[in-house]
């Protein structure tokens, strides 16, 4: 039976999305960060482009915008409270770092710092910046991807069942379920 479809106001349309923790920098050198359901990548290889979207009146804004470099740490369901709290409080007001808890550790190539609590994390070059709607899309290269080693198999490939990895639906937190399949399975199902 197919469902009958209705109209509705587009909200986030798209998902579900990561809930990110984006790290950036102050010309003074206070690290920032802000949580983020606007991530995206736009291209998987050579070069690996992310894309992440912010509205123009946060403060994270105007630091990327100066610095054009950020850190896209992905966190785990293990600091989600962390994660919510911090996009309740702005860094123009608070050092994030030190109200959460959260652990800054230096970058390789960038001054955003990765966040230690975040196994996965990715230092960005801002390549682009385009105005959409209500944010700015800041195109970011990735120049350096961080992966925590336990996270690993023997051949280098992510396990994603040991991510526990947060997504961010309609303004809610969801975590990962369990795989369904790979790209082509389909190809051998007779």
């Amino acid at each position: 039976m197919i469902m009958r479809k209705i109209s509705v106001k587009p909200f986030r349309p798209v998902y579900p999305s990561p809930a990110a923790l984006i790290t950036s920098v102050a010309s003074d050198g206070k690290a920032n960060i802000i949580t983020l359901g606007e991530v995206y990548n736009l291209s998987v290889s050579k070069p690996v482009i992310v894309g992440i979207s912010i509205a123009k009146a946060r403060y994270s804004h105007k630091l990327i915008s100066e610095s054009l470099e950020y850190v896209v740490n992905l966190p785990t369901t293990r600091i989600l409270e962390k994660v919510d709290r911090c996009g309740t409080m702005s860094g123009r007001d608070v050092d994030k770092f030190a109200e959460l808890g959260l652990t800054p550790i230096p970058a390789s190539k960038v001054k955003p710092p990765l966040i230690a609590e975040c196994p996965i994390n990715l230092e960005c070059e801002v390549i682009k910046i385009e105005e959409i709607g209500d944010h700015d899309m800041f195109v970011g290269e990735v120049i350096v991807e961080h992966v925590d080693e336990e996270l690993l198999d023997e051949r280098g490939r992510l396990q994603v069942e040991k991510l526990d990895g947060l997504c961010y639906v309609l303004s809610e937190y969801w975590s990962l379920g369990q795989k369904l399949g790979y790209h082509g399975f389909s190809r051998h199902i007779k």
